[in-house]
């Protein structure tokens, strides 16, 4: 591991996890630099990326002393998160992925309402950009109660590190980014923040750009390794949740699906293999109102033994 700079304590950190960023690091760095807030640190956690991201990064932290980079061997998103939270020095956290970009007002009005309100976590909404079209996502949880946000963020809450603004103190020591775990890695997080129970505040304006697209710089096509840490993520959320019944439901009713999908697209497992693993979620599958009745019943089929029956269909689901 290779880092450069140090400082004294800032008022926010900014963690970055870049992996083959090249092509967009300037756009999600320069709208960091453009911050109308100016007390925070920028880590770059470049996690082995074969490209000219490391390069980039250090030319960054060459102009402006606020940007610290660290060189990592690659190991994943989850990894290059926790590494960033390991040195940060400010009193609260953020993060950012290289593919997107920030608004200049939102490290300001963040850090002003977490003061305002005292506030452990203030969490905002943001935009979806998928080529010209860009969306307005609302994330007012109905209440701010860490029960309601724990249960919401299998509705309509977003489980990202991205739009929440997280004071450090309130975490460290208690929630780490899963190891070996390199998606849904940000919601496993998010959770065990939850379960210090902060104080939550909402504020109602979006300034994260999340873009959209099929080539995602932390997303690859599924392998069957990337499948079976989807199932190693489900039973860390089992674990996680299993005190709290209604929360588990819809984490099941959210998830199985997602995860089985995902796993069917690899064209790796046999029926055996869903059968083994997610016959016991049929109830589950079934009555979940998160995803199409399509994917429902290919997904209940496979769950209970007729994955090569329903296989075909698995092409017809985006």
């Amino acid at each position: 591991m290779v880092e450069t700079k140090s400082m004294n304590m800032p008022k926010v950190s900014i963690i970055v996890p870049v992996y083959k960023a090249e092509g967009y690091l300037h756009r999600c760095v320069d709208s960091i630099l453009a911050q109308t807030f100016t007390d925070w640190e920028l880590l770059l956690i470049d996690d082995g990326s074969p490209d000219r991201s490391g390069e980039i990064c250090d030319e960054y932290a060459q102009k402006d002393s606020r940007v610290r980079v660290i060189h990592k061997e690659n190991g994943g998103v989850s990894s290059a998160r926790q590494r960033g939270q390991d040195v940060a020095c400010g009193k609260y956290t953020i993060h950012v992925d290289p593919d997107d970009w920030v608004e200049p007002t939102m490290l300001e009005e963040l850090y002003q309402k977490a003061k305002d309100d005292n506030a452990d976590m203030v969490i905002c909404d943001y935009y979806t950009n998928e080529g010209s079209q860009q969306n307005y996502i609302k994330q007012e949880p109905t209440k701010l109660d860490n029960n309601v946000v724990l249960y919401e963020l299998f509705q309509q809450l977003h489980g990202s590190c991205c739009n929440k603004l997280v004071k450090r103190a309130c975490y460290i020591g208690k929630a780490n980014f899963p190891k070996g775990i390199n998606c849904c890695e940000d919601l496993i997080w998010c959770i065990l923040v939850l379960k210090c129970k902060p104080k939550i505040s909402y504020l109602g304006k979006a300034y994260y750009h999340y873009m959209i697209t099929t080539t995602d710089s932390q997303s690859k096509s599924i392998s069957a390794e990337r499948s079976l840490q989807d199932l190693k993520m489900l039973h860390m959320l089992e674990s996680l949740l299993c005190d709290n019944k209604a929360v588990l439901i819809a984490m099941y009713k959210r998830i199985v699906p997602y995860v089985m999908k995902r796993a069917m697209k690899t064209n790796s497992f046999d029926s055996s293999y869903f059968k083994n693993n997610f016959r016991r979620y049929s109830k589950w599958i079934i009555t979940s109102s998160n995803h199409s009745l399509i994917l429902r019943l290919v997904c209940l089929s496979a769950a209970n033994g007729f994955y090569y029956c329903c296989k075909p269909l698995v092409y017809l689901m985006n």
